[in-house]
């Protein structure tokens, strides 16, 4: 327990739920300040799951930053500035408690714990206020609980009812007395927050960013109705505290009451992959049916008068993305709930793992819809997947199957099941679901949101472009004339905002609109020609529902996009649109690092691949800014140098290090994204994450770090020699990844890569081991890394190829595909001898085509790095010409995750990439570093450096490189006509340099010393 909750500080709730879905909880707590002002005021504060607190209705910070809740972290500030002598001020806190477990957070509670130290200089007077039972607190009306999940890595989106709350709350003189007061959940210390840590990173930037342009404006028509369901809630009761996928079959059914027969299209835009397809009055339509572009899927109908049974089957995985979907019809109708009435409270504990408890439901506050099933339900976990897992897999294959027969391997009991699947799935009105009453429940309103703005914004019935006014244009920048959004008789207004780059933070804004106009927000990364690739499973939408008048509104919700489309609906008069901005939120950073060079090009890709890496930069590094912001720890190790050599950041690297051991609870193997919910693992991302330990001492010097992380390095490379067999091989199940490419990586097998990457990390752990004086245990782990890399040399080498195969599968079977990724491990791993090392080298410069390429930025930074090895700078900077040359030729602003997929040598424009900012694609600003600028450490926290250039073409480079603590390396170099360089550094006095001219190169070279110089000797340059 930290000191500061030393006192009576107590956490704090309010409500009736422990743990409430998607509540926002607004407290206050208002005290007088003595004419004579504090000198001091210190306040300290957490909450779960996230906080906004106020003084006095001035904004002071977010948070907590992420964290195990047995690890709870904690802000502190200073407040007194803020406060008004002899005037009551008062402490605002909203408290956003998600309810749910995401890929960032673990579900605790609800709860906030607050404590301000105040003290006066001059008579020694002081005051301490904490959170107690004297605060008071009020659900936030305005804001709608039903909103749905942005995506299963996230918490949920916003729905705003300015209306039906007043921001006034905030304020000293606001009239308190009708909030309850806050319930006490215990001191400081109690579970699950166990113990407190304070921030040991700075706090996230909230810079205000304007747009450029608006890019477009459309006349929009809306489909007439939509939702979102979240289907996995409803189907494992439970499931709310891990974020695992989860197996299983069933339906969700509504009643389509039409008042005439007609026509009518069903839309299920993002369909989830457990989503097979749908039933309409007993006629079946398989999946393959529906039009699709990608995950959208659309089918025409017919309806008949009066009521028709929609079943929408499902079987697979659900990972809790929520099922979007809407129908569109020209007659009026209603959705009802078939056969309530009939349903009965329904155990299906006993069909999960894990028993999470009953999923009995009330028959008031539901939905019009129900759920059959599930008849078939487990819990998937990445690095648990038992036989017995893969027997109940055949079962949800058999449900989810358009064949009739069931495999002969189905058991009795599954055999059943699957029957009962297909029975009730056969029913052709609602009467005849009666049958199936004790299977099935219905879905409560809280599951299913009362609208789905990312299902309108991706599908619409009609969109016709329209001039942007140029006044219009205007609310890109700070205005006090409004642009006026003009309205359309039967139709809605969208206008689609540029922001010019990839951006995150807070969306912000200003109108004048008269009460219940609706403005939808919808956040995207990519737009060309008009065409506009949306977010595939990500729910990046604000509503807001204003008041009258003029007033503004900053969203809660942290987002990245790139363009925002801003649709105006219901409207009777032009709304007065006075700015949209964006409150750019990530970890503040300073841009020592620096590059230029002959090549415009280079000069792109490496910003490019800054821009990237800052934005992916939050309370740890993330993969990206709008699809997940998840901590990847496999990601985070090339994130981590190539921070080092744009802004330093070691504090963000120790950070997010020391983050990973919090997750032995989940696994002894750790998991490969922490803190998080879901239970997974990626033994690479383990691997990486011993080599980054190892890689943060070379770069800071830390032997205190090498010693506290040691045992926890120590603990899961334990658990991964446990599962070495008889070979003297890694062989386990699980998720076995290293690159999105046709690679033989299966789930079960001796996955050569992934050997390879553990002879690494041993090799490492002994290092740290000799750091941390466990000499014993470091020849021990480089005794079982040279027994590995034999068996690898002995068992995954193919005379026949000349290269190592992939793996060697489950049933023995050698694996026939050759990859360039597995060539490219075995040499940065150093596996081969002298003969084959030599041969993986010739792969290196020269990839055969008939090996399988490199399909992700993140394997290219580990072919960059192999290459850097060999001193083949030249070939790389081709490659990153011609990989990232073409995220620059489609107007990319940031790194992509992938590389597009190509036809006819050239880029699909549809088919670029999924996420357009990913910082496992930032490798450019490391290797040009250390390649064209030639700057590498030679000793730990960087007391001594070599610096050799190397041109690969150029005529000029110049940049700059942080040093751990303090200062930097300059380096300016120039070639003349006739190749002579002239090379300048610039250097802090002690750091020790040893400086080169590229080999073959005849220059002079300049260095120039920072600082005071010793009293004796000097750090030379060799």
């Amino acid at each position: 327990m930290n000191d500061w909750f030393a006192g009576d500080a107590q956490w704090i709730w309010g409500g009736t739920e422990v743990s409430p879905r998607n509540e926002w909880r607004c407290f206050r707590k208002t005290f007088y300040t003595p004419p004579d002002a504090w000198d001091s005021g210190n306040l300290a504060i957490t909450a779960d799951s996230r906080y906004v607190l106020y003084v006095n209705g001035v904004k002071v910070g977010r948070g907590p930053m992420r964290s195990w809740p047995s690890e709870q972290s904690y802000d502190t500030y200073d407040i007194a500035h803020l406060l008004k002598p002899d005037q009551f001020n008062t402490l605002s806190v909203l408290v956003q408690h998600f309810g749910v477990s995401t890929f960032y957070y673990i579900r605790g509670r609800g709860g906030l714990l607050v404590q301000l130290d105040l003290s006066a200089s001059g008579d020694g007077a002081s005051e301490r206020i904490v959170s107690d039972g004297s605060w008071r607190t009020a659900r936030c009306l305005g804001q709608d609980s039903r909103a749905s999940r942005m995506s299963c890595q996230h918490a949920f989106t916003e729905r705003i009812d300015a209306g039906a709350w007043d921001d006034e709350w905030l304020l000293s003189d606001y009239e308190d007395s009708e909030w309850p007061y806050a319930a006490v959940i215990g001191k400081a210390g109690i579970e699950p927050w166990e113990n407190l840590k304070p921030r040991d990173i700075l706090p996230l930037t909230e810079e205000t960013v304007y747009p450029v342009k608006v890019e477009a404006m459309n006349r929009v028509v809306p489909v007439s109705w939509t939702t979102n369901i979240d289907l996995r809630s409803q189907m494992i009761p439970g499931c709310e505290d891990n974020a695992n996928e989860y197996m299983y079959a069933g339906y969700a059914a509504t009643v389509i009451r039409v008042e005439a027969a007609g026509k009518a299209t069903v839309g299920f835009p993002y369909a989830p992959p457990h989503f097979n397809g749908l039933i309409i009055n007993g006629e079946r339509y398989a999946k393959q049916e529906f039009i699709a572009f990608k995950s959208e899927k659309y089918l025409g109908i017919k309806l008949r008068e009066g009521d028709n049974l929609l079943l929408i089957e499902l079987a697979g995985k659900d990972h809790g993305r929520g099922l979007f979907m809407g129908i569109d019809c020209d007659s009026a109708f209603e959705l009802h709930s078939p056969i309530v009435e009939s349903a009965t409270d329904f155990d299906i504990s006993a069909l999960i793992d894990n028993d999470s408890g009953s999923g009995t439901s009330s028959l008031a506050d539901n939905s019009p819809f129900i759920t059959i099933g599930p008849f078939e339900c487990y819990e998937y976990i990445d690095h648990r997947y038992s036989q017995e897992d893969r027997s109940r897999q055949r079962t949800i294959d058999a449900c989810g199957s358009s064949n009739e027969q069931v495999s002969a391997a189905l058991d009795e009991q599954a055999a059943r099941k699957v029957s009962a699947f297909r029975e009730s799935g056969a029913a052709a009105s609602a009467d005849q679901l009666a049958q199936w009453k004790t299977w099935i429940r219905p879905v409560p309103d809280r599951l299913v949101s009362k609208e789905s703005i990312l299902a309108l914004s991706v599908w619409k019935k009609g969109s016709f472009p329209e001039p942007v006014p140029a006044a219009l244009q205007q609310v890109v920048a700070a205005n006090s004339v409004p642009g006026v959004v003009p309205i359309y008789e039967h139709a809605d207004t969208e206008i689609i905002v540029d922001f010019g780059t990839q951006a995150v933070g807070y969306i912000s804004f200003e109108l004048d609109a008269d009460a219940g106009t609706v403005i939808d927000f919808y956040g995207f990364e990519h737009m060309r020609d008009g065409w506009i690739q949306h977010m595939n499973y990500l729910d990046n939408s604000l509503r807001y529902i204003c008041r009258q008048g003029r007033q503004r509104f900053t969203s809660y919700v942290r987002r990245g996009f790139r363009y925002l489309a801003v649709t105006v609906r219901g409207a009777i008069k032009p709304v007065k649109l006075y700015g949209v901005q964006l409150q750019q939120s990530h970890y503040p950073v300073a841009e020592i690092g620096q590059f230029q060079c002959s090549d415009s090009l280079i000069n792109d890709i490496w910003r490019i691949s800054q821009t990237t890496t800052r934005l992916c930069m939050e309370d740890t590094f993330v993969d990206c800014p709008a699809y997940e912001q998840v901590f990847w720890v496999g990601d985070a190790r090339n994130e981590a140098l190539i921070a080092y050599y744009l802004f330093g950041s070691e504090e963000m690297v120790k950070r997010s290090l020391e983050l990973v051991p919090g997750s032995k609870g989940q696994t002894p193997l750790y998991a490969d994204q922490v803190p998080s919910g879901w239970n997974s693992v990626i033994p690479n991302w383990t691997f990486f994450w011993v080599i980054a330990c190892r890689e943060y001492y070379a770069r800071t010097g830390d032997k205190a770090f090498a010693e506290s992380v040691w045992p926890h390095v120590a603990f899961t490379l334990d658990r991964y020699l446990d599962l070495i067999d008889e070979r003297g091989l890694l062989y386990m199940d699980g998720w076995n990844l290293l690159d999105w490419a046709p690679i033989d990586q299966p789930r079960e097998g001796a996955v050569t890569h992934q050997n390879m990457f553990l002879v690494k990390a041993l090799r490492n752990a002994a290092e740290l081991a000799e750091l941390a004086g466990a000499f014993q245990e470091a020849l021990s782990y480089r005794a079982e890394a040279k027994a590995l890399s034999e068996a690898i040399n002995s068992y995954l080498w193919s005379e026949e190829h000349r290269a190592y195969m992939d793996c060697i599968h489950a049933d023995g079977r050698k694996s026939d595909i050759i990859s360039m990724q597995t060539q490219v491990v075995a040499y940065l791993c150093d596996i081969a001898d002298h003969d084959r090392k030599s041969q993986l080298k010739s792969y290196l410069l020269s990839p055969p085509p008939h090996f399988v390429q490199i399909g992700s930025p993140f394997m290219s930074f580990f072919y960059y790095e192999a290459l850097a090895g060999m001193g083949q700078f030249s070939p790389m900077l081709e490659d990153m010409r011609q990989q990232y040359g073409q995220m620059i030729e489609y107007g990319a602003t940031t790194c992509w995750e992938m590389y597009p997929k190509q036809k006819d040598g050239r880029a699909i424009p549809t088919e670029l990439t999924r996420s357009h900012c990913h910082a496992w694609s930032a490798a450019p600003a490391y290797f040009l570093g250390i390649g064209v600028l030639g700057v590498k450490e030679a000793a730990p926290g960087w007391s001594a450096v070599i610096i050799e250039p190397q041109p690969c073409g150029l005529s000029w480079a110049r940049g700059s490189v942080p040093l751990p603590e303090r200062g930097r390396i300059d380096v300016s170099w120039s070639l003349d006509a006739g190749g002579y360089m002239k090379l300048q550094v610039w250097l802090p006095y002690d750091v020790e340099a040893a400086v080169h001219l590229p080999h073959g190169y005849e220059g002079t070279v300049d260095i120039i010393r920072i600082g005071q110089p010793p009293e004796s000797g000097s750090a030379q340059t060799v």
